[in-house]
């Protein structure tokens, strides 16, 4: 459980990793807007929790179920419609990969608090 955990949530932070480079290297410069800086400030929720997941399962199962909220908050405020079906894209598998992590965590009775 937690090896797929751990995949699921670099799989998802990969996702915005790719957005920004492809934000980065576009060469256009685009105005500040909250929608953007909301995807910028859940995408850095989103890999912190990722790269945590291989050193701390219980905090980075926080992190990433934090994530999982996030992105359906932002989805609420700024997408459009079909807020479900986008949220199961981009919001489920933070909430999935969290829940195996603290699964891992509980079943193996392992105390993996930040020290």
């Amino acid at each position: 459980m937690k090896w797929t955990g751990r995949i699921i949530a670099s799989i998802g932070a990969s996702w915005f990793l790719l957005v920004f480079i492809g934000e980065l290297t576009s060469g256009e410069s685009q105005p500040f807007t909250w929608e953007g800086a909301t995807v910028v400030a859940v995408g850095v929720v989103a890999i912190a929790g990722a790269v945590l997941s291989w050193w701390r399962e219980r905090p980075a199962a926080a992190v990433l179920v934090l994530a999982s909220f996030l992105i359906a908050v932002h989805i609420a405020v700024y997408a459009g419609s079909h807020h479900v079906l986008a949220w199961l894209g981009l919001g489920l598998p933070f909430l999935v990969a969290g829940g195996l992590l603290l699964a891992s965590e509980r079943r193996s009775g392992r105390n993996s608090k930040l020290q």
